[in-house]
């Protein structure tokens, strides 16, 4: 772990972030030019707005590679136009301590230092009233124990950080083991629950978006998802899947969150739509900002957008068929390989696919999408022209304006980092692990699956079966959110979904007659020592302890 630097180049750093931040909440704004210890400490607004700094480490999404890539595209769900996008390098097997990307390893070593110093020298400080002091460092258990899973999901074992080091401690440390790591984001989340308000619902306008029990308590599913999962729980312990189970359980039974319904599922991640707006399908997410980049950088090219995430043929396959809930690799599913994106009769799709994937001849902005050959958005001598026949459309809103020669218009965004479904299917995966497929399994994920409407399972589905509906359902209704690219690792399924081409479809219009053939589009490496990132070569070059991720 790196040498952190003194106080006031420190509280210099904090000041720089804080001024750059969008919502009310993060303001922290010092006047006098005087920046130190005591005055953080002995001033309420200053002690306060130290914590809200600390919220600057969470992760948003939307901008992997610094030019719009999603971690999508490093996955099967999506290709990145951009050939050149560093996100490639994942793909491609270049992927080493020298040649990182998406990491974080300095940045949330950093961002658990400053929840360190909340958590050590709040209740000393001038907040008042002094009863706020308890709620405040429930903050800050939560974020510290978000940054120590943000680093446990990419690096596997890591430095446990629970006090805030100084220049004088020996921070040549060994890494602790995920048992011990586990154990402390879960104790962490645990002090979280105690003592802060239960949902985004119980708290005032202008402190939406700051953390809740209930965003402890879903930090605390995924978590000790992960920790049973095969990557992690190498013996196959049935009390860890156990134990994820309860976890879910206990944020499903507080009853404070719900799913939207379908109608309102596309405009989820648009804060501008007051129904969106911390709706209860939305757990916890990152700060919101204004902003029309999220359409600009993934709009099909016809609307000037620069088209980088391309969601693969794989994973328009797994969207299921809508009136007989299977897969259309089932020769009785009704899936019809002359209209493969039916909206209505027995050859309908599930109407997930309409709202989170743009194909040929589907409506954005008012106007049919064309990317067979020869489409306007399909012109390969455009740069930023789709890879795979196919464009995002989750997360985009028809609302945001950006194109040259009009008004722009952005809309109020944030990288939603827990949503209620994903506990809904957290608890699913967990018992069926734990238990097998019992009536509860069925009646949590039947309600992702209604909410979709699409058909309940069918009763009668071996464990095994049941898991891999339950894994074709997270890839479905969660995907480009980011869990996808952890799931096939956490899984170990690495080998069997990442080591292979990935592919697309090209699409011929003679007439009005439309022929479809599935394409090669890119190939992919996937290394046993892909399950876990590398860490970066100038962390190691400052200990002899930390030791490098196996294979790097």
């Amino acid at each position: 772990m790196k040498n952190h630097n003194n106080y006031s180049t420190y509280l210099l750093i904090i000041l720089l972030l804080t001024l750059s931040c969008k919502k009310d909440y993060l303001g922290f704004d010092y006047t006098d030019g005087s920046i130190r210890e005591e005055d953080v400490w002995s001033s309420d607004r200053n002690s306060r707005g130290f914590l809200n700094t600390t919220y600057s480490g969470l992760i948003n999404g939307y901008n992997v590679d610094g030019e719009g890539a999603l971690l999508a595209s490093a996955s099967d769900e999506a290709v990145n136009s951009n050939v050149n996008s560093r996100i490639n390098i994942i793909n491609n097997g270049t992927w080493g301590p020298l040649r990182t990307i998406d990491d974080q390893y300095t940045n949330m070593y950093t961002n658990i230092r400053k929840t360190n110093l909340f958590l050590e020298k709040s209740s000393t400080s001038a907040i008042t009233p002094a009863s706020d002091i308890p709620k405040l460092k429930g903050e800050a258990y939560f974020l510290r124990a978000m940054y120590h899973f943000e680093l446990m999901k990419r690096y596997g074992q890591i430095i446990l950080a629970t006090r805030s080091f100084t220049t004088t401690d020996d921070l040549d440390l060994p890494r602790n083991t995920v048992d011990e790591v586990v154990g402390q984001i879960t104790a962490d989340c645990d002090e979280a629950i105690k003592v802060l308000p239960a949902s985004q619902s119980d708290l005032g306008s202008a402190d939406k978006g700051r953390a809740t029990a209930g965003a402890a308590m879903a930090l605390k599913s995924r978590v000790l998802l992960y920790a049973a999962s095969p990557l992690y729980n190498t013996s196959g312990e049935l009390s860890k899947w156990a134990a994820a189970a309860v976890a879910a359980k206990q944020l499903i039974e507080a009853n404070k969150n719900s799913l939207l319904p379908l109608s309102q599922l596309g405009n989820l991640w648009d804060f501008s739509v007051a129904a969106s707006n911390y709706s209860p399908e939305v757990i916890f997410a990152t700060n919101v900002s204004a902003t029309n980049s999220i359409e600009s950088n993934n709009a099909p090219i016809s609307y000037e957008g620069r088209g980088r995430t391309n969601p693969t043929q794989d994973l328009v396959n797994a969207f299921e068929m809508r009136v007989s809930g299977k897969p259309i690799t089932d020769n009785t599913s009704g899936y019809s390989p002359t209209a493969p994106y039916s909206t209505t009769g027995v050859t309908a799709r599930d109407p997930r696919l309409a709202l989170f994937v743009i194909y040929n001849g589907q409506s954005f902005k008012s106007r049919a999408v064309e990317t067979f050959t020869g489409g306007r958005d399909n012109t390969p001598i455009n740069i930023n022209n789709t890879k795979t026949g196919y464009y995002l459309r989750k997360f985009l809103s028809e609302s945001a304006a950006w194109a040259s020669g009009a008004t722009s218009v952005n809309r109020n965004r944030a990288w939603i980092l827990f949503r209620y479904s994903e506990i809904l299917l957290n608890y699913a995966e967990a018992l069926n692990e734990a238990s097998g497929p019992v009536n509860d399994v069925y009646l949590y994920l039947n309600q992702v699956r209604l909410r979709a409407g699409m058909p309940a399972l069918p009763i009668g589905l071996t464990q095994s079966q049941m898991r891999e509906r339950i894994q074709n359902e997270r890839r479905v209704e969660l995907c480009f959110e980011g869990h996808r690219f952890f799931d096939v690792r956490r899984w170990k399924k690495g080998a069997e979904f990442f080591n292979k081409p990935v592919s697309g479809i090209q699409i011929t219009k003679s007439g009005t007659a439309l022929t479809y053939a599935p394409i090669v589009v890119e190939n992919r490496i996937f290394a046993e020592k892909n399950y876990f990132f590398p860490l970066p070569q100038t962390e190691l070059n400052r200990t002899t302890q930390l030791k490098q991720n196996p294979g790097y």
